[in-house]
């Protein structure tokens, strides 16, 4: 019974977001390429490749999970010799990602939507003998699938806000018979451990071998773009002041816009960078600026331009896979979704390239990393902008103590790196008490 209700709801559910989900891709860009996958429809290609192979599917949401997922392919692939790697993305964003940063011969696909026809169908193809997911995101009808054809299931990475922890609880019922099939369920810490448990995620399965992401923010060796070329045709000056206000949310631009304009009284070549979240937000952001009267370039513009463009105190960053290369120019770095919405970025990436980091009260998403960060003193937590202000006032005015902040920030990420190891050893163990590694059959197709 549950299975049908939920059937019959995802289906109305679909059919009416349906426009809107496909008008964001359609807006992102790069939608078309791999768009039947997202229905179980496969090219002939594509099954050749998978014709007679044992294969281990990983799933990572978007960007954020896919460095997750590189990391733990590069140290999981070697420990799995005759096994097939297949990685599935939900966003256009994340397949970009997927494609740079591994090689040819790992699969990289894009998820089905939980519609059972569709799970059937993707299955039938791919048939994996593991499924592993990276974070929490529970899709039913393809657990379901898995869960009937014994396939060991692990989550890595597992974590629970608490809107998820919340809503868990109450539905519990819905959830516990699926949560009690996983093999594996690698949580951050003694906290999200504790939580898994109670909305019922088998006690026996569940391990802390910590947080990934510290694994995963090991910087690119050389930059993908010169960040300091770009922002020098811009009018901002090698060794002045730069704000980089990463993966900012609604509201957030305009507040750090304000803050920059109080500041440069103080600071005068104070430059501020904006890197939204969302890139197809920029014509709101835009608008935002021009009424509060910040002067400001379009990184998509700087490009087209043959000439440098009049100088300016601001840019907004509206491409996608560039956020690290600003960061690594940056002074001072703003954590966004942390002040004017709730969950928090990810700020292991700027504390492993050594920044002083500042973020809002709302870290519910990374509250553990940024408990780290803030006792470990690499990062200050504030309560709203007016605060916000003055503890960049105070951090611009002693570029030394910037300096010292952003290496007690590196550290932390230092001190807390080796997850994926412990986790790859996890995992590895419970496939092979599962009997799929150190087994030679090879698991036929699963059947409609």
């Amino acid at each position: 019974m549950i299975r049908i209700v939920y059937n019959a709801l995802f289906l109305l559910f679909f059919c009416c977001s349906a426009p809107f989900y496909f008008l964001k891709m359609l807006r992102r860009g790069n939608w078309r390429g791999g768009f039947g996958q997202r229905f179980g429809l496969y090219s002939r290609e594509f099954r050749d490749k998978l014709r007679a192979r044992r294969v281990v599917w990983l799933h990572a949401v978007s960007v954020g999970e896919v460095n997750v997922c590189a990391e733990l392919i590069r140290a999981l692939e070697p420990r799995l010799p005759g096994f097939h790697l297949i990685v599935s993305t939900t966003t256009s964003t994340g397949m970009e990602r997927l494609r740079a940063d591994l090689p040819e011969r790992i699969t990289k696909v894009y998820y089905p939507i939980d519609l059972h026809w569709i799970v059937q169908r993707a299955l039938r193809v791919i048939h994996p003998e593991a499924f592993i997911l990276i974070e929490a995101e529970i899709w039913p009808n393809l657990l379901w699938r898995l869960q009937r054809d014994q396939v060991p299931t692990a989550v890595v990475n597992a974590r629970l806000s608490d809107r998820s922890y919340r809503g868990y609880r109450k539905h519990g019922w819905l959830f516990r018979a699926l949560f009690a099939s996983f093999a594996y369920i690698g949580a951050q810490n003694r906290h999200d451990a504790e939580r898994l448990r109670e909305i019922g995620y088998p006690e026996a399965a569940i391990a802390i071998p910590g947080a990934l992401k510290f694994d995963a923010a090991k910087p690119p060796a050389a930059p993908r773009l010169n960040a300091g070329d770009l922002l020098r045709r811009c009018g901002w000056k090698p060794g002045a002041p730069l704000l980089v206000g990463g993966s900012t949310h609604d509201g957030e631009e305009i507040a750090l816009a304000r803050i920059a304009q109080a500041l440069r009284k103080q600071f005068p070549n104070l430059f501020l960078v904006l890197v939204p979240r969302h890139m197809e937000r920029r014509g709101r952001v835009s608008a935002a600026l021009r009424k509060l009267g910040e002067p400001f370039l379009l990184r998509s513009a700087l490009s087209a331009l043959k000439e440098s463009p009049a100088p300016c105190g601001c840019l907004v960053v509206d491409t996608t896979g560039e956020l690290v290369d600003f960061y690594r120019e940056a002074t001072i770095v703003f954590v966004g979704k942390s002040l004017t919405a709730k969950g928090g970025q990810n700020p292991i990436e700027p504390g492993a390239l050594g920044k002083a980091m500042v973020f809002g009260p709302n870290m519910q998403n990374f509250k553990a990393v940024a408990r780290a960060f803030v006792d470990g003193d690499g990062a200050r937590q504030v309560k709203d902008a007016t605060e916000l202000q003055a503890e960049l006032a105070n951090l611009l005015a002693d570029v030394d103590e910037c300096k010292t902040m952003g290496a007690r920030a590196r550290q932390v990420v230092e001190d807390n790196q080796g997850a994926v190891l412990r986790t790859v050893d996890g995992v590895l163990a419970k496939l092979t008490e599962a009997g799929v590694v150190g087994t030679p059959k090879t698991r036929e197709p699963s059947q409609a």
